[in-house]
């Protein structure tokens, strides 16, 4: 399931008792969906590492009342009348003991004298076994107590999450040209191709700003095919003054040719489109562009500011290509 269906499905399993597990390859936002769904809806996300845990953990310590054994549960898990998702992130990376400690909860929503509260629900996530990465075989009577979940990348999706985080414009245009490259697990022996990994370059680039001084550590971050690949785009693609030159006149301006400096321009104008800056600017150029960049501009623009559906020159547009924008 690519991301936004995985979301849609979580969605509707959070209006049921029963629990979920997502499995994907790391690095490709598994965890960050499930924050995302908890603050879109304002519950409260109570993050656990069942690889931390020890088998007697969730069950708590006895203490003494009245002559008998009474079982404190653990201060972290949850109580009260409030709303939350109690996430086991990297569950399959405990021991089959710590994960059989499990059982009950995630069937019965319960442990012992412990009850989960009715506002909470429980979501699960894992690598698989062909993914590199520390994995305990999922005993067969935990699993039949989730509904699972397949998580793949899927480019689209990442764009659209990509313009709303503002990831570095050079970052989302390169990735446009080489969508092969947004994962890769190719070579895995340190640095390689996630959207995880991605979004350390953005991070990266906005602090220091250009390319030339983080060649070496683009290596230890997307590994040295994709780290070669993306710097020999940017020290050819097409610069910002050349960019602002065009803002400045997007009427009479003469457009890059070359398709990967048109994706450059597009994440350009969007990444700045968020602060209300070229929105005018944006609306000449999409009635100049060739009709299927200006609707990827059109659609990604109208994704963080959809006010700007009201501009004449957007207007026109979609008045003359309903059949490539509907």
């Amino acid at each position: 399931m690519k991301p936004t269906r995985v979301q849609e499905v979580l969605d509707n399993i959070l209006k049921t008792r029963w629990s979920a597990f997502v499995w994907g390859p790391p690095g490709v936002g598994k965890s960050s969906i499930v924050r995302e769904i908890a603050a879109r809806k304002k519950w409260k996300l109570l993050d656990v590492r069942a690889s931390l845990l020890d088998p007697t953990d969730l069950r708590g310590i006895p203490a003494i009342e009245d002559g008998m054994a009474k079982w404190c549960p653990p201060s972290f898990l949850p109580s009260g009348n409030s709303k939350g998702i109690l996430f086991f992130d990297e569950l399959n990376a405990a021991p089959p003991l710590v994960q059989a400690s499990l059982y009950q909860l995630t069937l019965d929503r319960r442990i012992g004298e412990y009850i989960l509260p009715d506002g909470w629900r429980i979501i699960a996530a894992g690598n698989r076994a062909e993914d590199a990465s520390v994995t305990f075989r999922m005993p067969a009577a935990l699993a039949n107590r989730f509904i699972h979940l397949d998580y793949e990348v899927d480019f689209d999706d990442w764009r659209a999450w990509a313009i709303r985080g503002k990831v570095f414009p050079l970052v989302v245009a390169f990735l446009s040209t080489r969508k092969e490259l947004l994962f890769d697990m190719s070579n895995t022996d340190r640095g390689f191709p996630t959207p995880r990994s991605w979004e350390m370059v953005s991070d990266v680039l906005k602090q220091i700003g250009n390319t030339k001084d983080i060649r070496d550590v683009l290596l230890g971050i997307i590994g040295e095919g994709a780290a070669i690949e993306f710097l020999g785009y940017c020290d050819n693609a097409i610069n910002e003054e050349t960019i602002k030159k065009i803002l400045a006149d997007p009427e009479g301006a003469k457009l890059p040719k070359k398709l990967g400096d048109q994706y450059a321009l597009i994440s350009y104008v969007t990444h700045t489109a968020a602060s209300n800056r070229n929105l005018e600017a944006a609306a000449v150029l999409i009635n100049r562009l060739k009709p299927e960049l200006a609707v990827l501009l059109l659609r990604d623009i109208l994704k963080i500011k959809p006010k700007f559906m009201l501009q004449k020159n957007v207007q026109k547009f979609m008045a003359e290509h309903k059949d490539l924008v509907i």
